[in-house]
């Protein structure tokens, strides 16, 4: 048995691409040899063609010249692409544990968690890899080289371009400072304002039923002014920046063209060296202006990499253990507290019960008594705040999440299902389905002669969220889905409350054949006829376990001693 693998982060991803990072990096700086091209071309131009009067000598330069542009340009071809090619890799190796991430996010925080978005960060992340950002910080360490040459040239000439180099780099510093506060409110806004026309996009029918977009529609109009307040703050910086780098580049280059003219009628340096020197200057701040018009991207995608490494590593590290045996015999529950991620106040606790092999347990309760809350903390859902569940005596923790959910079948309240057909939901989309086992899921439910009508039958498209099917079907196909190969573990919330009459009977059939199979059957319900096929109860008030035994002895009101008004009447609901 071994433990889980280290899990996949930014750091991590980037770190597989580093022999082409090295390719990169040599490909730079032969670019940036060959960027001397130019300059090298007008000084001879100027001292040796015109001194000299020579067309032949003009005509090599020149050809020499081309050959060296077009050497320079296939090479900032094969940089670019391979950018985009590490973008691909970098974005291709954190896809998965991102979009497994992306699920976790709501799981671990709750609605704290409405702005996080892992896919839009690691989008942020790979745009940037794929843009010029990275080609213009791979050219700032060859700065020193262009001033190298310019304090060949001349002392003065290099002391100028160092000092200019020195205020661009000071103006970057100080636009990094400035660029973190509105580059990370604006991704905050745009979370906000996503989460909403997400949230809008899902409740599309209640909108247009109940006429609410009006007021959904002044409430996105209130994200948008803080989004267009925060987009406003950060372009503005930017322009800001980015044309003081830009103001700065050309009194730079005149400066030194006024130097270098000034230097040339003391007979210092030649009219060709002014004009070199000239173009030089602009190709060694060229990397810092461009770096300037990508930081806020080069901002953004930093935060992004943080936030995505910190989620990634927070959702993905499992400590259980590999091929531990599915559980046999026992549910164990004890002292169980529990609440919503990322909320401080307990929703359910001081529960305890214990179940074997062919045990289902009916749990009753009032409206928002924590019965819900119990079943998601009982599946790993929701988390344990207090206490333990244990099958066959191992923590829940103790397995892998992919191994614990093949032996335990869930059916929540709001049955979401997934575009694809029919077998491939009831499958949980295997990539090997059992048609056997399909099949005799759907029976077990009492689905089979339904599917069998739909168009194509298990192989019908259902549509995003089971579109194509009624509230009753999605439930029923849902049940499937949670027996599916018969769990060891089969929690149902509230699974007859889209059921007509054939299919109550048919989710009872499936509980007493689940039993007879060796499952523990886990049922929340609120009506009673689901209740005459379990041989245990758990009764539920204010978030507080009051009762727990056999059925016929908890739902005998005559037995119920307690005096609670609410718990007498939930009894008498049964």
């Amino acid at each position: 048995m071994s433990a889980s693998p280290e899990p996949m982060t930014v750091r991590r991803a980037i770190g597989t691409c580093r022999s082409a990072f090295l390719a990169v990096f040599l490909v730079s700086a032969v670019l940036n040899i060959l960027m001397l091209t130019g300059p090298v071309f007008m000084l001879q131009v100027y001292d040796r063609v015109l001194a000299s009067n020579s067309v032949p000598t003009l005509l090599a330069l020149a050809g020499i010249a081309l050959t060296l542009y077009l050497f320079s340009g296939v090479l900032d071809v094969l940089r670019a692409k391979s950018l985009n090619r590490i973008s691909m890799r970098v974005y291709t190796r954190l896809a998965r544990p991102t979009f497994l991430a992306n699920t976790e996010v709501p799981l671990m925080l709750g609605s704290k968690g409405a702005a996080i978005d892992p896919a839009r960060d690691l989008d942020l992340v790979k745009r940037f890899l794929s843009s010029q950002g990275p080609a213009a910080i791979f050219d700032l360490p060859f700065m020193p080289f262009y001033f190298l040459i310019l304090f060949l040239f001349h002392p003065l000439l290099g002391g100028l371009a160092l000092g200019g180099g020195v205020l661009i780099f000071a103006v970057v510093l100080v636009n990094d400072w400035m660029s973190r506060g509105p580059s990370r409110e604006l991704v905050m806004q745009t979370s906000s304002q996503t989460a909403l026309m997400n949230t809008a996009r899902r409740n599309a029918e209640v909108m247009h039923a109940m006429g609410m977009f009006e007021n959904f529609s002044a409430r996105y109009e209130d994200r948008m002014k803080g989004y267009y307040s925060a987009q406003e703050v950060a372009s503005d910086r930017s322009a800001t920046f980015s044309s003081l780098t830009k103001m700065l580049r050309l009194v730079l280059q005149s400066a030194m063209l006024g130097l270098g003219a000034y230097l040339a009628i003391l007979q210092e340096i030649s009219p060709g060296v002014m004009i070199a020197s000239s173009i030089i200057m602009a190709r060694a701040i060229a990397p810092i202006e461009l770096a300037v018009s990508q930081w806020p991207s080069f901002v953004a995608a930093r935060q992004a990499a943080a936030r995505l490494t910190d989620i990634l590593k927070r959702s993905l590290v499992e400590n259980g253990t590999r091929s531990l045996p599915r559980p046999e015999h026992t549910l164990l529950v004890e002292e169980l507290a529990t609440t919503a991620p990322g909320e401080p106040v307990l929703l359910l606790q001081n529960v305890n019960f214990e179940l074997n092999v062919g045990d289902a347990m009916g749990i009753v309760g009032s409206s928002g008594s924590g019965k819900t809350s119990l079943a998601r903390a009982v599946m790993g859902i929701w988390p344990l705040m207090r206490g333990s569940v244990r099958m066959d005596g191992s923590s829940l923790d103790h397995w892998l999440k992919a191994e614990r959910g093949a032996f335990m079948g869930y059916l929540p309240q709001d049955v979401e299902l997934f575009e694809g057909t029919v077998a491939e939901n009831i499958s949980r989309f295997a990539a090997e389905p059992s048609l056997t086992d399909v099949i005799a899921a759907a029976k077990l439910a009492g689905v089979h002669e339904m599917i069998v009508q739909l168009p194509e039958g298990y192989n019908c498209r259902i549509g995003e969220s089971g579109a194509r099917l009624s509230a009753g079907q999605r439930q029923r196909i849902g049940l499937a889905r949670a027996i599916y190969q018969r769990p060891f573990l089969v929690v149902l919330d509230e699974p007859n409350a889209n059921l007509d009459v054939v299919g109550e009977q048919a989710l009872a059939d499936a509980i007493i054949a689940l039993r007879k199979a060796r499952s523990i059957v886990l049922v929340i319900a609120h009506r009673p006829k689901v209740l005459a096929v379990v041989n245990k109860v758990l009764v539920i008030s204010h978030g507080q376990q009051t009762r727990f035994g056999d059925r016929d002895e908890v739902l005998n009101v005559s037995s119920v001693n307690s005096g609670k008004a609410e718990e007498r009447r939930v009894m008498h609901a049964f």
